[in-house]
């Protein structure tokens, strides 16, 4: 599943694409498990609720959290023995789960601005990782991630306010001009694993008829012995719960400066309250 190739991208850049990892017959099940249950009520981790006759896209069908508490193939999900594979091979020990979620990202719906992972889950030691599976085809048009290669290589950044016309979430981080920002164009199936540090958001699904829905874990690194409050408790792959300590917010962050004509980050900014992750 993981070769060379994956290690030395996710190495280099933050991120790999493990491509046709769950079939299309896995695929489709999962869609008709998630689309029923959004639709027949609120569920614990339905932070802004649900309202059907909504304007809005994506409170029509807000995202999913915390599935993996309360139904059984969201556990079975997110402690895949493919995904454990994966991720062993890519960090070089099992990592512990802490999350899932749903994005249904209907037409018409919000992107999410920059952003990195580990600014909500704080795992210290190390980062966090996430495997996001696309459970439909996914390009720029239906919105698909976007993420800053190498970007892991960075410390948490400052986060300043975002535009919550083209944003569902509220705030950002800021990269310099010049920095590359890719698309990740996957088929429904392929996982997309990547680094907590790495800056990454979505584009809004601008389709008419075109779903972006996604299923994603997050994790922490093995070595891990904090995570934020909200993420406990934490799980082994084999599905059992571990206890560990709760990492607080409000650390240093890095800002961007001119140093003999080019930008680089300088430790000089402090966070405020982490917030849930978005």
């Amino acid at each position: 599943m993981i070769n060379q190739s994956h290690k030395t991208q996710f190495v280099a850049q933050g991120y790999c694409v493990v491509q046709g990892l769950f079939g299309p017959h896995e695929v489709a099940q999962y869609i008709a498990h998630y689309m029923p249950l959004r639709k027949n009520g609120s569920y614990p981790g339905d932070l802004s609720g649900v309202n059907t006759h909504s304007n809005d896209p994506l409170k029509a069908y807000p995202r999913m959290i915390h599935m993996h508490r309360w139904d059984d193939l969201s556990l079975k999900w997110v402690t895949d023995s493919r995904l454990d594979a994966c991720m062993t091979a890519l960090l070089g020990s099992s990592p512990f789960a802490v999350q899932t979620m749903l994005y249904f990202k209907p037409p018409g719906a919000r992107g999410q601005a920059l952003h990195q992972d580990n600014f909500y889950l704080r795992a210290q030691p190390g980062t966090c990782v996430a495997a996001w599976m696309a459970l439909d085809d996914c390009d720029e048009a239906n919105g698909c991630l976007q993420v800053v290669p190498s970007s892991h290589d960075w410390p948490l950044l400052c986060s300043q306010k975002a535009d919550t016309s083209v944003s569902f979430t509220d705030v950002t981080v800021p990269i310099p001009a010049d920095a590359q920002i890719l698309p990740v164009v996957m088929k429904a199936g392929d996982v997309l694993f990547f680094n907590g540090q790495i800056v990454h958001g979505s584009f809004p699904n601008t389709t008419a008829d075109r779903f972006r829905r996604s299923l994603i874990g997050h994790y922490i690194e093995g070595q891990a012995e904090k995570v934020a409050q909200f993420y406990h408790p934490a799980l082994r792959m084999d599905g059992s719960p571990l206890t560990l300590d709760i990492s607080q917010g409000g650390g240093t962050c890095g800002v961007w400066v001119e140093q003999n004509g080019a930008p680089v980050i300088e430790m000089a900014g402090m966070e405020g309250i982490v917030r849930k992750h978005e």
